[in-house]
């Protein structure tokens, strides 16, 4: 697969994938229950039917999803004709090897060959639906795309960060420069298709600049620690994640307050996960709080995180009196090129 194509292109579902995982479960054993109940002589003898109908499925399913999710990495590198073929292929090859291990001696070619024809054909249907799933969910990440430029696109942003830099242009002009650099790169992200994964060290990046142009606006009432020791650069992550947690984090904890903490950034991998954590302060409860959120920015990032990790990503929240939190989960895929990625279809 061609690691630049748009995700609108035809994507292979990602056998990793715990979503992908449970629905092929799902459907299999559904498919395999209703098969069964239609080919009962007599209904007193389905548990003994169903009970050989799942012995068999089992030895020929297992080893045939262990296959896939193993060699999701090299299918991540054809293009889709070519995965579809390899899929069934490496499908038909592990589900047969589980059914002879079931029944030892010699072999039986007729059945071999017919475990194969229906692990085929159910690889077949189960691609064409994750097939057709992806092009139904295309559209919603067009829209969540343009939701996050929506909802990036504040105008106080972007006057206030012009007039800070007309205030630098006489007396720092190398600063403001800077400034200029800094926001022209903020928005050739913003206005760029968005709808494939990128590397999370652009990201932090990104959020970095983002926070150098608030600098000079509030000075040194912004305050960010940065934990990024264990931070693997080159996590997959959906663009523009981080940018707008640190931005709600100013605008929400930094410019109501008159003291502010300082705003905490965590970035990490544990085992196979990547973490990342936003916590900022929040005023008083007797403050004057003038900004109120909507909650877009969140629920445009927990939607992009669902259409690309299915299950596998979660966003959770947590306030307190004096702070609030955001913590964000999603499974460690590398991309070891320097150009953004077309994921895998989380499925």
């Amino acid at each position: 697969m061609n690691p630049n194509a748009s995700i609108d292109s035809d994507l292979l579902p990602d056998f990793r994938n715990m979503g992908v995982l449970l629905r092929i479960l799902v459907f299999v054993h559904l498919a395999l229950f209703v098969y069964t109940l239609i080919g009962l002589g007599q209904w007193q003898t389905w548990p003994e039917n169903l009970a050989a109908s799942v012995l068999w499925l089992e030895f020929s399913l297992l080893p045939a999803v262990l296959v896939l999710g193993l060699a999701s990495p090299l299918l991540a590198r054809l293009d889709y004709s070519r995965g579809v073929l390899v899929t069934c292929v490496l499908a038909a090859l592990a589900g047969t090897f589980g059914h002879w291990v079931l029944m030892p001696g010699p072999a039986n070619w007729n059945a071999l060959l017919a475990s194969a024809a229906v692990i085929v054909a159910s690889a077949l249907t189960l691609l064409k639906y994750f097939h057709l799933r992806q092009r139904a969910l295309s559209p919603r990440l067009s829209e969540a795309r343009l939701a996050a430029l929506q909802a990036r696109i504040r105008p106080h942003f972007l006057f206030n960060s012009l007039n800070a830099v007309l205030s630098l242009i006489r007396y720092e002009p190398a600063k403001a420069e800077q400034v200029l650099e800094d926001l022209a790169d903020l928005f050739r992200v913003v206005m760029k298709d968005n709808r494939q994964l990128s590397r999370l060290d652009r990201e932090v990046e990104l959020a970095k600049r983002y926070l150098n142009i608030e600098m000079v606006r509030l000075g040194s009432r912004l305050k960010v620690q940065w934990n990024t020791e264990n931070m693997p650069g080159d996590a997959a992550v959906p663009p523009l994640m981080l940018q707008p947690l640190v931005e709600n984090a100013v605008y929400h904890g930094v410019e109501p307050a008159l003291n502010p903490a300082p705003i905490e950034v965590h970035v990490f991998r544990f085992r196979d996960q990547l973490h990342l954590d936003v916590k900022n302060p929040l005023p008083p409860p007797d403050a004057v709080r003038e900004h109120v959120g909507n909650g877009m920015a969140l629920e445009n990032i927990r939607e992009r995180l669902l259409l690309h990790f299915d299950a596998e990503a979660t966003l959770t929240t947590q306030a307190a009196s004096d702070y609030y939190q955001v913590h964000i989960v999603v499974p460690y895929r590398e991309i070891a090129h320097d150009d953004a990625a077309s994921p895998f279809f989380g499925g």
